[in-house]
């Protein structure tokens, strides 16, 4: 009995005092950013004894079906998270959301992420220009399959066209609540082309089902074999950031601890690899620094939507 008592002992000491077992939002359907974002966070929480980690998917909106539960059933709870981002951004506003980014506690930005431009393998259009020639000749032939409305994807197809001399409020943007269905959507030929995280196409790209066009980034990508937009003749630069939430109505020592824990993932040798293997940039960001970021990220989103025609 003293021994298992002992044992005991020695495994209680040998986790961390601050280790939490967290519930994270994934404001979308599988298979998509915020999701891969989400359950990479829940990996790596585990790897690293910051604590245990659930992921729930609510999807919906751009996010804010997610985000508005969140926001009514969080509200006082640390162990409550919830990633988001650029596209959340747009989609509040596109959807007019009685609820937004400023109802939460923002804790930091995580990633950046270029955008990618794809068609199935077995499209007739070759490159971004045949693209471009397509959609300038009848732009609602041209389908795309991207995320939620007024989200990332379809503010960089509104610029793409704008930069092109096309009218971007003609374009036929297909909305999807997930990743994975707008993969499906592109892999069965149901669309033109396809827009999305780099990130969730790279795989079917090396599988050779997916012939990538271009991508969003400034400068081209060490070990993808695509132009920028901008390369092509298009000045349109695109960054897909990705942010993590806590509840709303927390205490400054109850942010603090979150912080602290997402500062100790963010920094781990595990978060670092993922973002490695899944191409996503590290654009690590916390606290009022971030907090004044998203301010500047909101101002312009909106400045930008306007300008493309979604939102008046």
């Amino acid at each position: 009995m003293k021994r298992f008592i002992l044992g005991a002992a020695l495994a209680a000491l040998a986790m961390p005092a601050s280790a939490t077992d967290y519930m994270i939002m994934a404001p979308a359907g599988p298979g998509g950013g915020w999701d891969q974002t989400a359950r990479t966070m829940q990996e790596v929480m585990s790897a690293e004894g910051i604590g245990s980690a659930q992921v729930q998917n609510v999807p919906g909106a751009g996010g804010t079906v997610g985000l508005a539960q969140f926001v009514s059933s969080a509200s006082g709870d640390p162990t409550q998270l919830i990633v988001g981002g650029y596209v959340m951004v747009g989609a509040i506003l596109t959807n007019a959301s009685p609820v937004t980014l400023a109802d939460v506690t923002p804790i930091a930005r995580l990633t950046g992420e270029a955008v990618a431009i794809v068609v199935p393998a077995a499209s007739p259009i070759m490159d971004i220009a045949g693209l471009v020639e397509a959609l300038k000749a009848d732009p609602g032939a041209v389908s795309w399959a991207g995320g939620s409305a007024g989200g990332v994807d379809h503010i960089t197809v509104g610029l793409l066209a704008k930069a092109a001399g096309v009218d971007p409020t003609k374009i036929n943007y297909v909305a999807y609540s997930g990743g994975g269905e707008a993969t499906a959507a592109i892999l069965g030929n149901q669309v033109t082309a396809g827009i999305s995280g780099l990130g969730e196409f790279l795989p079917q790209v090396q599988a050779g089902t997916m012939r990538l066009l271009a991508v969003s980034s400034g400068e081209r990508l060490d070990g993808v074999d695509a132009p920028t937009l901008k390369e092509a003749g298009f000045d349109v630069v695109v960054q897909n950031w990705r942010m993590v939430a806590a509840a709303p109505g927390l205490t400054d020592d109850q942010k603090a601890a979150v912080m602290a824990d997402i500062d100790k993932l963010a920094n781990s040798e595990s978060w670092k690899a993922a973002l490695a293997t899944k191409g996503w940039a590290n654009t690590y960001l916390a606290g009022a620094d971030f907090e004044a970021q998203l301010a500047v990220e909101v101002e312009a989103t909106t400045a930008i939507l306007k300008d493309i025609g979604l939102v008046k």
